[in-house]
């Protein structure tokens, strides 16, 4: 695909300003990039413990995250070494700074911070191939937001969108509460959100022309410095892909599973049930066990009855509960 015409888009200098912590200026991106990650990750943190989803949009405006991962996806575009190995350690020790300012702040609660009591938590922890699509959809909106002269106000809506930050807040409170399993799918959500900015950002670039060829150092040293060859980085991109798409499959078809044998056993409690004053309130379904809850008045109606057609369904009636909540209607005008 040929690249568009360089009147689109900004000049590779400009991608190189707007990404690298390089420079006479280097200092004051480095001061800003921590001032803003350390408010961001505390904003985030109180946002999840407090269950605000507006404070947590909040911390998304805010962070800046977004900024090392597009360096290492300009880098390894430009083939350049050094900053490269910037940005990596960049986004590493951010994500370890945001992960331990939310274990701090968790700290500061007296209940334990997890999916089943917090709406926050369990949007994070169990992410699927949907959010990867997501994920991927808003990293090329980034990275043409980073390329093009004329969309560079969609920025905002980027920051909110990919969601870098929060992640890493979950995981700190999680693995303060001491829920390990849900702290690492958390951390598979920032995985998989990094991953996307990097292999979309890096066609995005193709596409725009953007590459090693453009890139012309100031001196000698910095063009050895900078290697114009981004194979191996982009090998590792593409294998990280792929490695984080493999445990967002195995999620995707355990949930799917999950909903089908839920909505089947729905269906077959209300045929039980038909014919009877009692009514089902609800199916709750986790990997180890299936919860029914029904209701209603005196006689309770045969569990062996509805265990029988589910087993004739195929159905593994080993873990499944019917919890049986009586309902008294009394008459208040005697």
């Amino acid at each position: 695909m040929s690249a568009r015409p360089a009147a689109e888009r900004n000049t590779v200098e400009h991608v190189r300003e707007a990404v690298f912590f390089e420079g006479p200026r280097a200092a004051q991106k480095l001061s800003r990039f921590w001032i803003l990650l350390v408010l961001a990750a505390v904003i985030a943190a109180a946002g999840v413990v407090a269950d605000s989803t507006a404070t947590v949009i909040g911390a998304m405006i805010v962070a800046p995250m977004m900024t090392p991962i597009q360096g290492i996806m300009v880098a390894t575009v430009l083939g350049d070494r050094r900053n490269l190995t910037r940005s990596v350690l960049l986004v590493v020790a951010g994500a370890l700074a945001a992960v331990g300012i939310a274990y701090a702040v968790g700290l500061l609660s007296l209940n334990d911070i997890v999916a089943a009591t917090n709406g926050q938590v369990s949007a994070r922890v169990n992410p699927k191939l949907i959010d990867l699509l997501a994920a991927l959809g808003t990293g090329v909106v980034g990275s043409i937001a980073l390329v093009r002269k004329d969309i560079s106000d969609t920025l905002p809506g980027v920051a909110i969108a990919i969601s870098l930050v929060p992640p890493l807040s979950v995981v700190g409170v999680t693995l303060e509460s001491g829920a390990y399993a849900q702290a690492g799918g958390a951390a598979l959500l920032f995985l998989t959100n990094v991953a996307a900015i990097l292999v979309t950002g890096i066609v995005v670039m193709g596409v725009y022309g953007v590459r090693a060829p453009d890139l012309a150092p100031a001196d000698g040293a910095a063009a050895e410095a900078a290697p114009r060859r981004p194979g191996r980085a982009l090998i590792t991109i593409v294998s990280m892909v792929v490695v984080i798409g493999i445990p967002l499959t195995l999620a995707t078809v355990s949930s799917t599973s999950d909903a089908l044998r839920t909505a089947q056993v729905q269906q077959l409690t209300r045929d039980w049930l038909a014919g009877t004053e009692w009514d089902l309130l609800g199916v709750t379904s986790d990997a180890d066990a299936l919860r029914i809850r029904v209701t209603g008045p005196d006689p309770a109606p045969s569990t062996a009855a509805l265990g029988a057609a589910l087993r004739d369904a195929g159905i593994d009636t080993q873990g499944v509960e019917v919890e049986l909540i009586p309902s008294i209607t009394r008459s208040l005008d005697r």
